[in-house]
């Protein structure tokens, strides 16, 4: 009670300890946040500068839900008030952004959102250093709210690269001007793609340039703070270019940029500069240039001392690897693994075995290299490793022999690895035929070797040899009775592990059993393994988290898609309403970009330009198609569409007036799909209303596999029709036509609204007007359950507003409709009648084209 009494002082003293004392102190649910929120509120109106001061601090400090509720909405206005002294918009812009990083849902977007923007502009840098951190966090979840930041982001940064360092005098921090401010700002332009306007493209261009030309220069001064200023705005800049991936100058030059600090004596600026260059390992504009530095790289795995930059550089190496250096690279990362440190060996085993497989040109090389792998590094490799292994032998048939020939020399060694026996049992298992015929590895001397191992082994690897003896009795009769002596021991029938036990007796009865052919038939080789994600790869992107491994896989599957002769990526499919992205024009590598006016031209085989661009190759819609249509009104994740062949799965999510829809095209069968072209049509009238972007898939899709399309939507204006996915590909030499309509509707842009019972009423009757309302009654389609229908009336998009209508059976709804151009209020209003088993549904909305769509779309789903 005394801090409360004390900030309500006018000396500044008193009032500090009180703020301080409740900063540091009081509980966010005391009963005293009453007084203290008027305190605060009384100082906050002072307009006292070192007052307002005091209460912003206090509120950032405690930042509580309470404090968010009480000031999330005055101190926008405090910020972007002509009057308020520079010192005061610094501390509510930080103050601003602490409550908005407990409580986003608190702080209310609205008109002050493009004045904040405008403080990018102010004579003071700690107000724009303030503002840019508080710019950055709000783009994040808002983009198209803070979008004007980015030209004023510009040409702040280009004023401070161009200045000379007195021109900042108090914001030069070791000859660099305003490093921080400007690292913040470069963060800033990472949340946006690169600027449309070429002019201030040009600009952002410039003094990117500028920085790395200031890098070049021989250094001002020999602190390490005068380096570690300029590197920060360097390795920021860097990061830009990489996320703007579209100026292959400037990424080639950051490349050479990076490459000298390869080399640096700062570990920490090795390592920097290894990370960055795995992300430019992933553009096809700087692959090359990356490539340049393997020399380098190798030599820091040899020789460098710490270990988290010799993980980097098995990193980098990884991501710089394609056709052409495959069997170095490879080769050094076996080389390392013999002395690497424990904590990576498991990864750099995932990496060597993922590269063998994916640049294997020879697969006698692949198989060397993951034998070689298990010798060195046999505990860490996991069973996907050789489960692949066993998989990749068994679907190619010119590499068995080769296989079980390999297998059998590396278990001669008298200590070999648990792995090693699993594979070896596996491949002679399969095929120890191919190499029985010579006297060195004849039947015999194949089933003695592996049983040699026999007792050295774990429970697993003994019952996966159980199974190699018994194909064994069907591929050599000669050696059948010594199995069967083995498997009649009483060390297989009186095992003390079920398995191993059940194992020795059922196969013991089938080879004394069974007739030859029964035997043959029962213990055939196995069958090719359907293809699909290799389980390594999956592996390496779990250990990694998602989005690192899998950008770069991606890309370097176009990149290799050309290197290797195979198709080349079909071109972006976009709807002619919507511009293709600059990415998808850099994808076919040796394509020149379509131009704009022209449609993409289609790079697949002769037999798909038959197809592609005449007007009649789009199939009518698939049966059923409008029922699933209907029922995805409601609702944003499920199945669209299944055949025998192909299954589409979506997930969508929509904010306001755009939404984002990730489209899943799954191959049901074991073969691959070729030519496989997703393309999305909107009728003439649809195309002004609603602007779709995809980004191109890849034309292959393997047997078992799964890819994903990702289509970005902008509701322009309100629209009734819904676009059409037409997906044509090839199957086992058959031409495949398919046509869906996508669930893109009107009610997916509503917001809901909350609403209390005299508004409601009140709102209703301002919308009276004989075309605003829309009536429909009709007979339910599906049994009157009341838990159902407002699950459907809130899944339809809008707010159930319990109690506001007289009678309780009835459905009351509100929200407002998002486009670019306008935001309609919707009102609606669902009368069930029981006895009839009817409804009656009324839409009242601002605009009598949006009321009939709403009311066709909501009368379908009862």
């Amino acid at each position: 009670m005394e801090a409360v009494n004390l900030l309500s002082s006018n000396r500044y003293t008193e009032k500090q300890i009180g703020y301080l004392f409740i900063s540091v102190l009081v509980n966010s649910n005391s009963e005293l946040i009453r007084l203290i929120n008027n305190a605060i509120k009384n100082d906050l109106a002072s307009r006292n500068p070192t007052f307002m001061g005091l209460a912003l601090h206090c509120i950032a400090n405690v930042g509580s839900r309470e404090m968010a509720e009480a000031f999330a909405g005055e101190i926008p206005k405090i910020l972007v008030a002509g009057d308020t002294m520079d010192s005061v918009k610094q501390s509510a812009a930080l103050c601003l952004l602490r409550l908005y990083r407990t409580s986003p849902d608190l702080v209310p977007m609205g008109d002050w959102t493009s004045r904040v923007v405008h403080l990018l502009n102010d004579q003071h840098l700690g107000v724009v250093t303030a503002a840019t951190s508080l710019i950055s966090t709000l783009a994040q979840k808002n983009p198209e709210e803070f979008k004007t930041s980015v030209s004023l982001a510009v040409s702040r940064l280009s004023r401070i690269v161009t200045s000379a360092s007195t021109d900042l005098q108090d914001y030069t921090y070791y000859f660099v001007p305003a490093p921080w401010l400007s690292v913040k700002l470069l963060r800033l332009l990472q949340c946006y793609p690169p600027p449309e306007d070429p002019a201030v493209r040009g600009r952002l261009t410039e003094c990117l340039e500028t920085i790395l030309n200031k890098a070049q220069e021989p250094p001002k001064s020999k602190k390490v703070q005068h380096s570690n200023a300029k590197n920060a705005v360097l390795f920021e800049a860097i990061s830009l270019i990489i996320h703007h991936d579209s100026e292959p100058n400037l990424l080639v030059r950051a490349c050479n940029q990076l490459g000298q600090f390869l080399q640096h004596r700062e570990t920490n600026l090795r390592y920097l500069a290894l990370e960055s260059m795995c992300t430019l390992a992933s553009s096809e504009f700087s692959h090359e240039a990356v490539k340049t530095h393997i020399e380098t790289v190798i030599n820091a795995l040899k020789t460098e001392r710490d270990v988290s930059v010799r993980q980097r550089a098995v990193d980098l190496l990884y991501a710089m690897c394609d056709r052409s250096n495959a069997q170095q690279i490879v080769a050094e990362m076996l080389s390392y693994l013999e002395t690497a440190d424990y904590s990576i060996r498991e990864e750099i085993v995932l990496k060597v075995a993922i590269l063998a497989e994916k640049y294997a040109v020879d697969y006698t090389w692949y198989v060397d290299t993951i034998l070689n792998l298990i010798r060195i590094a046999g505990d860490y490799v996991s069973e996907e490793v050789w489960y692949r292994v066993i998989q990749i032998v068994i679907n190619r048939d010119d590499v068995q022999g080769y296989a079980a020939k390999t297998v059998f020399e590396a278990l001669q060694a008298p200590a070999c690895h648990e792995n090693l026996v699993k594979v070896g049992g596996y491949i002679l298992g399969e095929f120890g035929n191919l190499i029985a015929g010579d006297p060195r590895s004849s039947p015999l001397i194949q089933f003695d070797l592996l049983h040699s191992k026999f007792h050295l082994c774990s429970v697993p690897t003994r019952a996966l040899l159980l199974s190699t003896y018994i194909k064994f009795v069907n591929l050599f009769p000669e050696v059948k009775t010594t199995i069967q002596d083995v498997l009649r021991s009483d060390s297989q029938l009186k095992n003390a592990d079920v398995e191993l036990q059940q194992r020795a007796v059922e196969y013991l009865r089938l080879s004394t059993v069974a007739s030859t052919d029964i035997l043959a038939t029962v213990l055939e080789e196995m069958p090719p393994f359907p293809e699909r994600e290799s389980s390594i790869l999956a592996k390496l992107k779990k250990k990694k988290g998602p989005s690192t491994v899998t950008d770069l896989e991606e890309t370097k599957r176009e990149r290799s898609a050309d290197v290797n002769g195979g198709p080349e990526p079909a071109p972006a499919s976009t709807s002619a309403a919507s511009t293709p992205s600059p990415s998808a024009d850099l994808l076919g590598l040796g394509a020149t970009p379509p131009a704009p006016a022209a449609p993409p031209p289609s790079s697949g085989g002769l037999l798909v330009d038959v197809f592609s661009d005449s007007a009649s190759s789009v199939a009518p819609l698939a049966p059923g198609s409008e029922d699933n249509f209907a029922r995805f009104v409601c609702k944003n994740n499920g199945v669209l569409f299944e055949n025998q062949l192909l299954q589409i799965g979506l997930k969508s999510e929509f904010r306001q007036n755009l939404g984002r829809m990730f489209i899943f095209y799954g191959n049901k069968t074991s073969t691959q799909f070729l030519n496989f072209t997703p393309t999305l049509i909107c009728a003439d009238d649809l195309q002004s209303n609603l602007n779709l972007q995809t980004k191109p898939v890849d034309p292959t899709v393997d047997g078992g596999a799964q890819v994903q399309q990702v289509v970005n939507i902008e509701c322009v204006s309100d629209f009734t029709e819904a676009p059409v996915l037409n997906i044509q590909f090839r199957y086992g030499g058959t031409f495949q036509n398919v046509s869906v309509k996508l669930p893109i509707t009107l009610n997916k842009f509503f917001q809901p609204t909350e609403m209390a019972s005299q508004d409601f009423f009140q709102r209703w009757k301002q919308l009276s007007n004989p075309q605003q309302e829309v009536q429909n009654i009709f007979k339910a389609k599906h049994p009157m359950d009341t838990e159902i229908t407002k699950a459907k009336i809130i899944g339809f998009g809008s707010a159930l507003l319990e109690e506001v209508d007289p009678n309780p059976a009835n459905f009351v709804g509100a929200g407002i409709i998002h486009t670019r151009t306008t935001q309609i209020g919707c009102l609606l209003r669902l009368e069930p009648n029981l006895q009839a088993q009817m409804y009656r549904l009324t839409l009242r909305t601002s605009k009598d084209t949006v009321s009939q769509r709403l009311c066709e779309l909501l009368s379908e789903q009862f």
